[in-house]
Order: C-alpha cells, then structure tokens, then sequence
C-alpha cells in the first residue's frame, strides 16, 4: 500500500516519531503492508475507511479498534 501523502516535514517528523516509538517508519511499515504496532500483516481491513486509516496511521485492523475502542 501507499502511504497518504503529507507536507515532507510532516513526513519526517512522522516517520522519526515512529521510529523512536515502535522502532520502525511509518511509511516503510505501509509499503510493505505491515503494522507499525504489532509488526503483524496489515492486508485485511473490514471497510474502505479503515483501509484508509491504515495509508495514514499504520495499523491494521485489530490495532485500530484497540485505538479508536471498537
């Protein structure tokens, strides 16, 4: 998958935090369709819009309903 486009510094500050949090990019991790969270694949989403969460935060499915308490 593609990550959503941001502002480069937005890009670069994203990616840093990431990395310091969860010890990999934001962006590598969605290229390769892995979370940023659990390192587990990320290739089934139950909606567009999850799948689209996923291009912007990096987390699969069940990464996102623990955030977001679904």
């Amino acid at each position: 998958m593609k990550p959503s486009e941001k502002h480069p510094v937005m890009e670069t500050f994203l990616d840093q935090f990431a990395s310091s949090t969860f010890g990999r990019s934001r962006s590598g991790s969605i290229q390769v369709n892995v979370c940023i969270s659990c390192d587990k694949p990320a290739i089934s989403f139950k909606d567009t819009l999850s799948a689209k969460e996923y291009s912007i935060s990096g987390l699969c499915q069940n990464c996102q309903d623990d955030v977001f308490g679904i």
